[in-house]
């Protein structure tokens, strides 16, 4: 399966850390389970045009549910913490939320 930039990034994570660690140019985003450092490096670098210095990655398992006899599981996923580099702007999606 071949995963375009738009597909590997799947939304930003919007929470008082990940507003705060903004100030030091580090944006959090869920991506892709299946996606990689490098993948996620050249996603980011692709689609908001910055220069990305680290990427830092936490799996995240779905919790069990349960509703009486019925056992169900929630979608597993993958959280990207995001360094960009000193020169590199910041992203201008997230300026408007601070």
């Amino acid at each position: 399966m071949k995963l375009t930039s738009h597909d590997i990034i799947r939304k930003p994570v919007i929470t008082e850390k990940s507003m705060a660690a903004m100030a030091e140019k580090k944006y959090t985003f869920m991506v892709h389970v299946d996606t990689n450092k490098s993948q996620i490096k050249r996603a980011v670098e692709e689609v908001f045009d910055v220069k990305v210095e680290d990427v830092k990655t936490i799996n995240g398992l779905g919790k069990t549910k349960r509703m009486g006899v019925h056992v169900g599981k929630r979608a597993d996923y993958k959280k990207a913490i995001v360094k960009l580099s000193e020169e590199s702007k910041g992203i201008e999606f997230f300026e408007g939320l601070q």
